[in-house]
């Protein structure tokens, strides 16, 4: 009888190599980011090619869209309610811009992975891939949208400082925060489809309870302030308000503080992510 040898010794059923760890798992996970540049790349421009397909304009909408969206709300606040803040349709629109992309770009990336279920049935690839993808496109699309808000800025011409060139930063550390949510909510949409249907909600609720119609300073309740200095959106916003419409430099304290929450939350929800990818396949 032939003698087993060592290699078939070593192949039994316990000899799996183990599964990473938690942070294991975000290692792997960035490091797939990193060596997957071109599949994002690719990803990035077919959900550039996809947006607005149906529609004559494009990706004009970026920029007609928030136009239409400050209209809305300076006929509110100016007309209906009749409260005067100077140059209003400005101080809001350093607002609704960034709003869109983040709301546009969180419910897209809620759906990367769902919307994408047929491709990861049949080809293997790294599922943390999808919604970052969904960031760099939302962001492509917001770089593209700051069309407008030059066309308004010379308008109001008046309003134009030396701060702006501090929004690239501004917009980095909104695009972290964006970065680690996308994570958590593609994977919670994979197996729960009503995430992206209360996500809808949810965010149009997080907008008006972010000063974006409003400062902060214009809320006479100091619990309500306190309240509203915990949402992550309120240094975001206030900084952009300050650098486009009051000659004013950013919340720099507020933005470190974002910054390091989303660093954080970018580690868990990677890891999130990374821990169930494998149950994608079988559930999509």
């Amino acid at each position: 009888m032939a003698t087993p040898s060592p290699a078939a010794d070593a192949v039994t059923p316990g000899s799996r190599a183990a599964r990473p760890g938690f942070f294991g798992l975000i290692r792997e996970g960035f490091g797939e980011l990193r060596s997957r540049g071109h599949l994002i790349r690719y990803l990035v421009a077919a959900d550039l090619r996809r947006t607005h397909a149906d529609t004559i304009i494009g990706q004009l909408w970026w920029i007609i869209d928030p136009f239409l969206q400050m209209l809305i709300y300076v006929v509110l606040v100016t007309v209906v309610f009749e409260r005067k803040v100077p140059d209003y349709p400005l101080f809001i629109f350093a607002a609704i811009l960034p709003w869109k992309w983040f709301n546009t770009t969180l419910k897209d990336a809620a759906t990367s992975v769902t919307a994408r279920n047929t491709l990861i049935r049949q080809v293997q690839f790294p599922k943390v891939v999808l919604p970052a993808a969904s960031v760099v496109a939302g962001t492509v699309s917001f770089i593209f949208g700051l069309v407008s808000l030059a066309a308004l800025l010379l308008y109001y011409h008046s309003r134009i400082s030396p701060w702006l060139v501090t929004l690239p930063l501004i917009a980095a550390v909104q695009f972290a925060f964006t970065f680690a949510l996308a994570f958590f909510v593609a994977a919670a949409n994979a197996f729960y489809r009503d995430v992206q249907n209360v996500l809808t909600h949810a965010l149009r609720l997080w907008f008006y309870l972010s000063p974006a119609l409003y400062s902060v300073d214009q809320v006479s309740s100091p619990s309500m302030q306190a309240i509203l200095r915990l949402n992550p959106f309120t240094p975001i916003f206030e900084s952009y308000r300050n650098i486009v419409w009051g000659h004013a430099p950013p919340d720099w304290a507020g933005l470190a503080v974002v910054l390091l929450v989303s660093l954080v939350l970018a580690l868990l929800g990677m890891g999130l992510f990374k821990r169930v990818e494998a149950s994608f396949a079988k559930i999509l």
